[in-house]
């Protein structure tokens, strides 16, 4: 099981991805691997989510994980389903508890100094930063980032293809999670690849 900074060190960009059907769910990871995004971020904002998670698994060099997790239960369901790593919008003490005791690379999601610190008192030093043009942009992360010099995140929420590069060039920032790169309905596979080409040449 690759650890948590490995996996957000794989591409600049994790896609967060909203699949409404679950035959939409191959050729979606298909185009953002061939174009150079592997790690793929399933959120259960929809009953797809979980059948989207198996289907993708199949997807040769797909790194598959489940965001949008917010309870143990959820936790189990996205294992089960064979999801690779997990990403929470935000952290409970019973939430990270049970992640950690899974063993599963886990990345809760953080807005302020008490999300963080509780992470840190979990033992953990990866986080979402959720969501991020809301809670502040770059200069509350930048002020957040400097009492929290160990910690390492991922950017998420109102981040853009045009915006990705500035969260990219803060140190801290590993990669951002960006859900730009897939329109909602049927997919266009080949608009899909070419954004994901885009954003996996973005530097950091």
């Amino acid at each position: 099981m690759k650890p948590i900074e490995t996996i957000m060190r794989t591409a600049p960009v994790i896609p967060v991805l909203v699949i409404e059907d679950v035959e939409h769910a191959v050729p979606v990871a298909t185009a953002l691997v061939a174009g150079g995004l592997r790690v793929l971020e399933v959120t259960l904002r929809t009953p797809a989510g979980l059948e989207a998670i198996r289907a993708m698994k199949g997807v040769e060099g797909a790194i598959v994980g489940a965001g949008t997790v917010t309870n143990p239960d959820e936790l189990k369901a996205s294992i089960d389903a064979g999801a690779e790593f997990i990403v929470s919008p935000g952290l409970t003490p019973r939430l990270g508890e049970a992640a950690i005791a899974s063993g599963i690379p886990f990345l809760p999601g953080t807005a302020n100094a008490a999300d963080i610190m509780l992470g840190l008192d979990l033992g953990l030093s990866h986080f979402k930063f959720f969501p991020a043009a809301t809670s502040g942009g770059l200069p509350a992360l930048k002020a957040l980032a400097g009492p929290f010099h160990t910690a390492k995140f991922c950017p998420t929420g109102g981040v853009t293809q045009a915006s990705a590069s500035d969260w990219l060039a803060f140190d801290p920032v590993l990669c951002v999670g960006g859900s730009w790169l897939v329109a909602k309905g049927e997919p266009d596979v080949v608009a899909i690849e070419a954004a994901a080409r885009a954003a996996a040449t973005l530097a950091r």
